[in-house]
């Protein structure tokens, strides 16, 4: 019997099944500066030179981390697409950056194009969310690399700002405000500690709420944005509370001589970390430091404009709360 890539465990028949199954997919989130079509050596996007005085590109790249072994657990592969998008595009945003394109890779222990096409289909609802084109992509059947049944996402996103827009942090000074907004659960991180807390029979139970999507924030903060930052910086900062939560993410992008002051009690926090937390008896520090409590993203923002930004919010239909305030200081976090 002669030895075929197919017995060694990767079967490119199916890959190309599955190519098929997501050609429609991904057709969805072209626009009119896509020049290319799936399936090429490369993605083809035309910059829209209108569109920018001094174009500036933005990138990031993510994963979804060990938020899949739960989408694994309950055999549910529809939404960590989401999650894979959000990670980055929110990144990009954070800059002040529209993104423009999307690539996504996908390694596989065996390649399932029923759970596959799940995925994709929810990448490609989160590039449509957040108004980016799916340029292209890899997905590689690894026998021996991974389980039959594992897989494993990493994204990456090109987005584009005027050099005059972006947004650093350099402008935040003490008086400002910082309105957190509201998050869809964990959104994509602090799912290793959440696994140790709960039982494979309680994660499969608790899959619909560890399985929320990551928000996207996309359309509601550029709109923001182009609507304050036009004349004045209105927005001075940006943070996506991801890994590192409140310390690290926020921290980031202050001054080294300011801090933030955040008051827990003013907004509530999901019942979801409540119930992660008393299982556990996981410390006040440690589940702000792990986890978003609630608030996916802050804007920093100068304190003038505080009702009117909420009001725009509110319009999106997305809730948020002024948590904190911009002190004197060494560039630290304060939780109270």
């Amino acid at each position: 019997m002669k030895l075929t890539y197919k017995k060694a465990g990767v079967d490119i028949d199916t890959a190309n099944v599955f190519v098929d199954n997501i050609k429609a997919l991904v057709k969805k989130t072209h626009n009119q500066n896509v020049l290319t079509q799936i399936g090429g050596f490369g993605g083809l996007f035309s910059l829209d030179k209108n569109k920018y005085k001094e174009p500036i590109l933005v990138s990031s790249t993510d994963g979804v981390g060990t938020k899949l072994k739960i989408a694994i657990a309950a055999d549910k592969h529809d939404t960590v697409g989401i999650d894979l998008v959000g990670m980055s595009v929110n990144d990009v945003l954070c800059c002040g950056a529209e993104p423009l394109f999307f690539l996504d890779y996908i390694a596989c222990g065996k390649l399932k194009p029923a759970t596959l096409t799940a995925v994709v289909k929810g990448i490609a609802a989160g590039c449509l969310d957040a108004g980016c084109a799916l340029v292209g992509g890899e997905t590689a059947e690894m026998p021996g690399m991974y389980k039959p049944d594992d897989y494993d996402l990493a994204g990456f996103c090109v987005g584009a700002v005027d050099k005059s827009e972006i947004i650093d942090g350099s402008e935040i000074k003490p008086g400002d405000k910082v309105i957190g907004l509201e998050s869809n659960g964990l959104h994509s991180n602090g799912f290793s500690l959440v696994r140790r807390v709960f039982s494979v029979n309680e994660v499969k139970k608790l899959s619909n709420e560890l399985l929320r999507p990551t928000r996207i924030y996309v359309r509601p903060v550029l709109d923001l944005v182009k609507t304050f930052n036009a004349k004045e910086k209105a927005i001075k900062g940006i943070a996506h509370i991801t890994g590192g939560a409140f310390y690290d993410k926020i921290s980031r992008i202050l001054p080294n001589d300011t801090n933030v002051r955040i008051n827990k009690s003013s907004w509530i926090v999901p019942k979801i970390f409540q119930l992660i937390q008393n299982k556990a008896g996981i410390e006040d520090k440690e589940m702000y430091r792990t986890f978003n409590m609630g608030i996916g993203m802050v804007l920093v923002v100068d304190a003038r404009r505080v009702d009117m930004l909420t009001e725009k919010l509110n319009a999106w239909k997305l809730k948020s709360w002024v948590i904190a305030e911009v002190t004197k200081g060494k560039k630290e976090v304060e939780i109270r």
